[in-house]
């Protein structure tokens, strides 16, 4: 994993039903190969007890593309015992100048979620 300091993407799950931050969920962020149509892996993560997860790719590797970060919601439900709707949630985004920083967070509730582009 990228160091934390130099990340240009972040991101920061809040458990909105519960209204506290979504400590130790694992995520994983995927990079779209735009010939061959699949997914690669390119780093895996857990939120730390505030719900945020910095060093997810360096600035090196943080080209122009399409990314997805994959939230394991199911998982994290069922550490604290509560039903869930979504096993997962994937959110799909598009870089087209890597030289910005991106900051993707995440409100989640077990059944329901949003997020947007936060700076």
């Amino acid at each position: 994993m990228a160091a934390k300091e130099s990340s240009p993407l972040t991101t920061h799950v809040l458990n909105t039903g519960d209204g506290m931050p979504a400590g130790r969920m694992a995520l994983s962020l995927h990079r779209l190969d735009s010939k061959l149509m699949i997914w690669t892996m390119l780093s895996v993560g857990t939120t730390n007890e505030d719900g945020r997860c910095l060093g997810l790719i360096s600035p090196e590797a943080f080209t122009p593309g399409m990314y997805k970060l994959r939230f394991e919601t199911g998982s994290y439900f069922e550490t604290l015992g509560q039903t869930y709707f979504y096993p997962y949630v994937e959110v799909v985004f598009t870089i087209s100048d890597p030289q910005q920083t991106f900051h993707l967070p995440l409100l989640l509730s077990r059944f329901s979620y949003s997020t947007y582009r936060g700076s």
